[in-house]
């Protein structure tokens, strides 16, 4: 619900995919629907038209090719046609453009908190610039909760141990309300937050208000100098261990033999179970820092990461 108090069967659409979601509900339902009355009517015809003590042929059946080809192939075609339409969204909805603001989430029984990249931090609350396209990246402290904001068509799950995330650019200003839709504990139903959109000129405005802080990267780089990462993963450095510079959006080749595109994910892992994915050319000599660094820890070490250079890349849902 918007500030305009607005509510009622349908929910106005307040972000960019809002319309196309829109759209391919309107569809699924317009296409379901025309299938489920056609068989209800067949049901209903044939009910009478064969009932008990009609007169009607019942001794001969002859096969139609035609028609059994046409009740198959068309509803088929036209539901792969769904399908394909829905896995485009899909796949498009989770590669966030490269100039989306980055906002790094913890759930946590029973809240939100949520981080900009220059260190101001928000308790159930996201403000966001109007036409501006943000990025989440999410993870839970405690058990599995859902980021649900329904005016923007967007929910995604947000688990224990790894990174989820998500794009949207809000088109309307307001406010929307924001709830966890993952039964989470006793307090589940209080979990609830809002976003605010505001023009770009009103947002700059309020990022740059409050107490100064030091950005989430800069926190990260303070925390990678503390952890002693520097020691091996610093140019110069004595200890032979894989550069980070520009890792994120990389491919990265494996001592197994196997590749994979470097993300927040790998990042994480690689911090708390450094064995898992272990560079080719390199030997598992890195400890693990599991229990040496919490949520907030690891985001903004992977903040720091990233900020060393690298490709745009969404985070796996």
């Amino acid at each position: 619900m918007g500030t305009d108090g607005s509510a009622g069967l349908w929910l106005p659409g307040a972000s960019s995919i809002a319309p196309r979601t829109d759209l391919l509900l309107a569809a699924m339902v317009l296409l379901c629907g025309v299938v489920a009355a056609g068989v209800c009517v067949a049901i209903v015809f044939f009910c009478i038209r064969y009932r008990r003590g009609a007169h009607v042929q019942r001794s001969a059946i002859h096969r139609k090719l035609g028609l059994e080809l046409a009740w198959t192939l068309i509803p088929l075609a036209l539901f792969v046609g769904l399908f394909t339409w829905a896995a485009h969204d899909f796949v498009a909805f989770y590669r966030a453009p490269a100039d989306a603001l980055p906002v790094y989430v913890v759930a946590k029984q029973w809240m939100w908190k949520l981080e900009h990249r220059n260190g101001r931090r928000e308790i159930n609350e996201l403000h966001v610039p109007l036409g501006q396209p943000v990025r989440l990246v999410m993870t839970a402290q405690d058990a599995i909760h859902s980021f649900f904001v329904p005016a923007f068509r967007l929910k995604q799950d947000v688990v224990p141990g790894r990174y989820t995330g998500l794009w949207f650019k809000p088109t309307h200003l307001g406010e929307f309300q924001l709830f966890c839709a993952e039964y989470c504990g006793s307090e589940h139903a209080r979990m609830l937050g809002r976003i605010v959109v505001m023009t770009p000129a009103d947002y700059a405005r309020w990022l740059a208000s409050g107490t100064p802080e030091p950005s989430l990267a800069q926190y990260g780089f303070v925390r990678f100098r503390q952890l002693g990462c520097s020691g091996c993963h610093a140019a110069g450095s004595i200890v032979h261990a894989p550069a980070l510079e520009g890792l994120i959006g990389r491919t990265v080749h494996l001592q197994d033999g196997r590749s994979l595109v470097a993300d927040e994910n790998y990042v994480r892992d690689s911090i708390l179970l450094p064995r898992k994915d272990v560079v080719a050319g390199f030997d598992p000599v890195m400890p693990s820092f599991a229990g040496q660094v919490n949520e907030e820890d690891l985001q903004a070490l992977v903040a720091y990461v990233r900020s060393t250079g690298g490709a745009q890349t969404g985070v796996r849902p």
